[in-house]
């Protein structure tokens, strides 16, 4: 637990740069680009402005599509994140730089030596959100293709991300270079590496998902673990779930960081800001929003269906593949269950359905209730921190940092400064021991 001089919990924020979520705005006149250098670097000086633990980029390894179509989030590309982060590193100097990249169609050697570069290039910054996939829909773009089973997603994660820590330590800083060699169940690789040990020794590790099986990888190998929950009684759930699994793995509650992501809505009142919130869902969710978030749950060509109506009589197809290179959302015929339930109580049409369901921001309220909101959150074990993700791109962290953070500041739960100049020493994090003896 990192506490302050006040002893207070301290809070930890990370920016998510908005462009590939339905969460963000497309209609808004202040929305720029989601490619442009000019909408990452407007966003991370604003994060860094708020002196933020980190900037988050998202991946995707292939356009995602909508019954045979580039889905309309994707149109504009997808640029790689490592890549972003580097020409960000140039222009920022304590921010945090953490990049999404996949374990299923990476390999650990040139992985770890591209994010052991960010993290020199960056004095000690760089971040990896690892993620995996069963998607042959994703894995047609790769020579192996979609081969992986799902039940071995974590089996190679797992392995990856311990392999790209020997590659790591196989050249202390100021040491000399060593051969590594790993032969393993999914990897058998040796030689040298060609950059020195991370500043960092390791950089930071993110493990994103709510499954079981992402829960105890996170609680064997990262550092954060990047989650939602739509209630602080689920997130206290969850927090003590992944904090109780860390023992077994000699680890200490501090060691892993529980960051949701969350959005969040500002006014001048409590009731202004309920009303912002309610038309921000609905420019989120238009008709055309609510049939594409309906098939993706249903599976099923929905494009005659009255989004002012009620839910489809029809079940879903749980077999469909309607939708490629979107996880749809949990089991398709518990998901209707749950929201034809929700239409029924509430008397809503299909669109107000979806935007109840799936468009309910986190915080609502004027700065000083969402501040107070937060800090409650972290002081009673829901989470300890925030990974916020704002409606605009790129103007959309603004307010936040603006109204929210120096009212955070004033409670004493939030730096005034930066006090180091690593990502590890913004989360508060244990700098790995070098395995390898004395260098």
């Amino acid at each position: 637990m990192t506490e302050s001089r006040t002893g207070r919990k301290q809070i930890h924020l990370a920016a998510h740069f908005p462009g590939v979520n339905a969460t963000t705005v497309w209609s808004d006149p202040r929305s720029g680009s989601q490619i442009d250098f000019s909408s990452f670097e407007h966003l991370a000086r604003t994060a860094e402005r708020g002196l933020f633990d980190f900037f988050f980029l998202a991946e995707g390894l292939r356009l995602r599509e909508h019954k045979g179509r580039i889905h309309d989030l994707d149109v504009v590309g997808r640029p790689e994140s490592i890549t972003v982060l580097a020409a960000l590193a140039a222009v920022t100097d304590r921010l945090g730089l953490a990049a999404t990249v996949n374990t299923t169609f990476n390999e650990p050697y040139e992985l770890a030596r591209r994010l052991a570069t960010l993290d020199h290039l960056s004095g000690g910054r760089a971040g990896w959100n690892a993620v995996t996939s069963s998607d042959a829909f994703t894995g047609e773009n790769f020579r192996r293709g979609g081969y992986l089973d799902r039940s071995e997603r974590y089996t190679r994660a797992a392995e990856f991300v311990a392999t790209a820590r020997e590659l790591w330590d196989s050249w202390p800083l100021g040491g000399e270079r060593r051969r590594f060699a790993h032969d393993g169940p999914q990897f058998r690789i040796e030689g040298e590496v060609t950059v020195e040990r991370p500043p960092q020794g390791h950089p930071v590790v993110i493990q994103a998902g709510d499954s079981d099986e992402g829960r105890e990888f996170a609680a064997s190998a990262a550092d954060v673990i990047f989650t939602r929950h739509s209630t602080p009684e689920a997130g206290r759930a969850f927090y003590a779930d992944v904090k109780g699994r860390l023992a077994r793995y000699g680890r200490r509650p501090e060691e892993l960081k529980v960051m949701p992501g969350v959005t969040y809505v500002l006014g001048d009142t409590e009731a202004e800001a309920r009303e912002r919130a309610a038309l921000i869902s609905r420019q989120q969710i238009s008709p055309q929003n609510a049939l594409l978030a309906l098939e993706q749950v249903w599976g099923r060509d929905l494009s005659g269906h009255d989004p002012d109506g009620p839910l489809p009589e029809a079940d879903p197809d749980p077999e469909s593949a309607l939708v490629q290179g979107r996880v749809r959302i949990g089991d398709p015929l518990a998901v209707a269950a749950r929201w034809r339930a929700l239409s029924e109580a509430k008397g809503l049409s299909t669109r107000d359905t979806v935007i109840e369901a799936t468009g309910r921001h986190s915080f609502v309220g004027t700065p000083a209730s969402v501040a107070a909101a937060l800090e409650e959150h972290v002081a009673t074990g829901a989470a300890d921190g925030f990974i916020l993700v704002p409606h605009l791109t790129p103007g959309g962290l603004d307010d936040f940092v603006d109204r929210v953070v120096p009212i955070l500041q004033e409670r004493g739960v939030f730096r005034t400064e930066y006090t180091g100049t690593t990502l590890r020493s913004h989360l508060g994090l244990p700098v790995p021991v070098w395995k390898g003896g004395t260098p």
